[in-house]
């Protein structure tokens, strides 16, 4: 089948997230929240990257199926709906393997010792031994979890715009070899920038898992009020009476996304005049937040684990069968395939 009757009138869109555990207000405002907007206007595939969970934890994938409920658990109450998007899992779609050995013979290993997080990761991950083939590799797999759907786009932020750019480069290298009657069967994909606004985690340093300073999509409201009383503040209020600077402060750069401008004027008076306290600001931001997470909770709160299993199987199949016409072309272009041999 060709690529042009396997387009619809939308461009296609492709990004995923890894199972590591429940998603929290950093994934949701620096992906999930631009990808439910994305859905009216782009064919999108999303989906969750099991395969790419086991570079850093082979040793003990123990979690990984449960973490996989729970982000498709989140990636629904977030919005993302299986009637406009494909939701799939990496692993139920065996294309994605095929298709990463298949360029793994083309792809330069320097081009893998160079992209950025590679040392990055071994230098912060220091207790995992990830001098393996796997995690070396890991640029290839991301490279087929995107060709494999021939995307038009991948959202992203600004600092992974270097690892589109490396996919970019294994589709120009397997179109340079390769051809289906003249014509390349891999398009590169584009980055599509979104916004990833500055989110800091309870500790002020950006929200992580690694870090243990994130505010779940999921944490009821006791438990988001009681983490941001433990916030850490401007270093300036060091008593009640000392005036502070919302701009200086992590909580401040909360009030700035989920705040009322009428919360924040309050904030900005009565911070740098010392007419309020830090617990009283951190108070109004926790009420800024919860207008964002309850829609998301009550979502959560009506799908079951046996629908969103369901939901991922229905997905992969769907996933599956877009994938394999990429392969068909694939197969053809290197002459992988017995019907090209027999001339049929």
């Amino acid at each position: 089948m060709s690529e042009s009757a396997n387009r619809s009138h939308r461009a296609r869109v492709l990004s995923g997230m890894r199972p590591t555990g429940k998603l929290h207000l950093g994934n949701y405002m620096g992906a999930l929240a631009n990808w439910v907007k994305m859905q009216d206007q782009y064919e999108c595939y999303f989906f969750i990257a099991d395969w790419h969970a086991l570079t850093t934890d082979y040793a003990d994938p123990s979690q990984i199926a449960p973490n996989t409920i729970e982000v498709m658990l989140d990636y629904l109450a977030a919005g993302l709906d299986p009637a406009k998007s494909v939701l799939f899992l990496q692993s139920r779609v065996l294309q994605h393997a095929e298709l990463a050995l298949l360029l793994g013979m083309s792809t330069p290993l320097g081009w893998l010792e160079r992209v950025p997080s590679y040392k990055e990761m071994q230098e912060n991950l220091t207790n995992r031994d990830l001098t393996t083939y796997g995690f070396l590799g890991y640029p290839v797999l991301m490279a087929s979890d995107i060709l494999i759907y021939q995307a038009d786009f991948v959202p992203v932020g600004q600092d992974q715009q270097a690892h589109v750019e490396l996919t970019r480069e294994v589709a120009r290298r397997f179109n340079q070899f390769y051809k289906v009657d003249g014509r390349e069967v891999l398009p590169e994909p584009k980055v599509l920038l979104t916004p990833s606004p500055k989110l800091p985690g309870t500790d002020g340093r950006k929200m992580s898992k690694s870090y243990g300073n994130t505010i779940l999509l999921s944490d009821p409201e006791p438990v988001v009020r009681q983490k941001l009383k433990t916030m850490v503040t401007d270093p300036a209020r060091i008593r009640r009476s000392d005036p502070g600077d919302p701009d200086k402060c992590p909580v401040g750069d909360l009030h700035k996304l989920f705040s009322t401008p009428e919360t924040m004027a309050k904030v900005y008076e009565g911070c740098r005049s010392a007419g309020i306290g830090c617990i009283e600001c951190k108070s109004w931001a926790a009420d800024g937040l919860m207008k964002v997470l309850e829609p998301i909770q009550a979502r959560r709160s009506g799908i079951s684990e046996g629908q969103a299993i369901e939901i991922v199987e229905d997905g992969s199949r769907k996933a599956a069968v877009r994938a394999e016409q990429t392969m068909v072309e694939v197969r053809d272009a290197m002459q992988m395939a017995l019907t090209t041999v027999r001339g049929a």
